[in-house]
């Protein structure tokens, strides 16, 4: 099975990741991992002198290839040239900064077949969940190109004054050398929603991929030096949590923005408390769908299979307590346990498949833990059976009547596990979806239009969804409230995480 894998990353390196080394000829690419440089520091690629980091393919569980890390001197490295381009790019005129922000999404877009291979190859996501991707990150960058062109929410504005003896005005400068910290679940998606307001911002860059999917970030960094930045303005190392603890112990980093678990999140935030650093974290969720006894009940299983299943549940957003109105609680969980059970695992490249692996097999053991722990608290109602096999997989797991109290409903799994149960009226609904650490989603599923808007003014979350998919625009906010965060990702928010504001005020005489 390796041997079946291995061309088709090679195909991936030559294309997006720059030469592999391992030998002259293919038959040597095929037959050995290629070893990748994880460091990249004012433009230059270098092996690091931190941990080599054994990617692996989730689908078949075997490795696909080394990188070779960095470490503590290389964040020092990398915050220095970032620091050095600082001055250069934050006085590039916005225009400009359009021009190399919309060359960044026409490049990845030129790409698209290949980057979403490699996200396959990866991180196992199914063909069509790794298209998106692609897409996401294309939209995300034009986007943040088009406010450049507007200039809105940045530049100078002026200020209102109650008197007219003075003047003022307001400039929005940009934070500094910021540190990036994303996730495995989404490869290349948070990067974008972090790297295109930063850098439409002004801000320079040290970007630290997950340990675990690094190949999408080595493969976009690539491209986007090719697209017309200053060099030093985006930096990159590799590497695992020393990286990170680096990045938030460092003097030259302004800011943080940090995608992830609630506890790494938390330990972020006491290590840049010792400097006032600043932070933007988007962390975990445990959030709810709600279906209404009105709801198109086909409607709302497709929305709640989507919901709790995408990406294999490995999502903060994941709709995974479902809450279902009594009187249609039976009907609804029939159609729901039904179609669950129609969803495919097996080859990412095939368009049939509906549910890539867990990310690895410790992942695998975790959520396999969870879902022993619902055994004894609720009724399974599907799967739940799985033994180790080839590659991460877990079929889907359904528990109903699940209590408000068990660690399967309180608890973020991250991993194709939906519960479910009823609820009686609509006051009912709102205190149980809000009786949580988590605040980041919910949705609502309903023909109401009135009740939905009041319930969804209830919700204690950063987003709503009423009666569609998790669409995540780029021109919405996104974020949540209590344990999943503080600050906001995309739209002009998103940009605002990346500046500082400056007033001036003068006589007017």
């Amino acid at each position: 099975m390796h041997n079946e894998v291995t061309p088709l990353l090679s195909r991936a390196l030559k294309d997006l990741l720059g030469a592999p080394r391992t030998g002259v000829d293919a038959e040597a690419e095929s037959a050995a991992l290629a070893s990748l440089a994880g460091v990249c520091v004012d433009g230059q690629w270098s092996d690091g002198t931190g941990r080599a980091l054994t990617v692996i393919n989730p689908a078949i569980g075997m490795p696909l290839a080394t990188v070779l890390g960095g470490e503590s001197g290389a964040v020092d490295a990398a915050a220095r040239a970032a620091a050095q381009a600082s001055e250069t790019w934050r006085r590039t005129p916005l225009a400009e900064r359009a021009d190399c922000l919309e060359k960044i999404a026409r490049t990845v877009d030129a790409h698209r077949s290949a980057l979403a291979e490699l996200q396959m190859l990866n991180n196992g996501k199914p063909m069509a969940e790794a298209e998106i991707d692609v897409g996401d990150v294309v939209a995300t960058f034009n986007y943040y190109a088009s406010l450049c062109r507007s200039g809105a929410g940045l530049g100078t504005a002026p200020v209102a004054l109650p008197d007219p003896a003075f003047q003022a005005d307001v400039s929005f400068e940009p934070c500094g050398v910021v540190g990036l910290i994303v996730p495995w679940n989404f490869p290349m998606v948070t990067t974008a929603w972090k790297l295109a307001p930063a850098l439409a911002a002004g801000c320079t860059v040290v970007l630290k991929p997950s340990d675990m999917t690094p190949l999408a970030e080595i493969a976009l960094l690539r491209l986007i030096q090719q697209c017309g930045l200053p060099t030093g303005t985006v930096n990159m190392v590799c590497g695992g949590a020393d990286v990170g603890v680096a990045l938030t112990q460092h003097a030259g980093i302004a800011k943080i923005s940090f995608t992830g678990s609630t506890a790494a999140g938390a330990s972020i935030m006491r290590a840049a408390a010792n400097r006032i650093q600043r932070v933007s974290l988007e962390l975990g969720g445990k959030s709810a769908f709600i279906v209404l006894a009105d709801a198109d009940l086909d409607e709302a299983v497709s929305l709640a299979i989507s919901g709790a299943f995408f990406n294999a549940g490995q999502m903060c957003s994941a709709t995974s307590r479902i809450l279902i109105e009594e009187s249609v609680y039976a009907e609804f969980t029939r159609r729901f346990v039904e179609r669950a059970a129609q969803l495919q695992t097996g080859d990412a490249r095939d368009p049939a498949t509906t549910l890539g692996p867990l990310i690895s097999q410790a992942h695998w053991e975790r959520v396999r833990g969870f879902v022993d722990l619902g055994k004894q608290a609720a009724e399974l109602l599907l799967g739940g059976d799985d033994t180790p096999r080839e590659g991460f997989f877990m079929n889907p797991v359904v528990f109903g009547d699940v209590p408000v109290s068990a660690t399967i409903w309180r608890e973020e799994i991250f991993g194709p596990v939906a519960c479910l149960r009823s609820f009686s009226s609509d006051e009912e609904a709102a205190r149980i979806a809000n009786d949580s650490d988590y605040g980041l989603v919910a949705t609502i599923a309903t023909r109401d239009t009135a009740r939905a808007n009041v319930l969804s003014e209830r919700l204690q979350v950063g987003t709503v969804w009423i009666n569609t998919p998790q669409l995540i625009f780029p021109q919405t906010g996104w974020g949540g409230f209590k344990k999943s965060g503080i600050g906001r990702e995309l739209g002009p928010w998103g940009l605002k995480a990346f500046q500082e504001i400056r007033h001036v005020v003068r006589s007017a005489a």
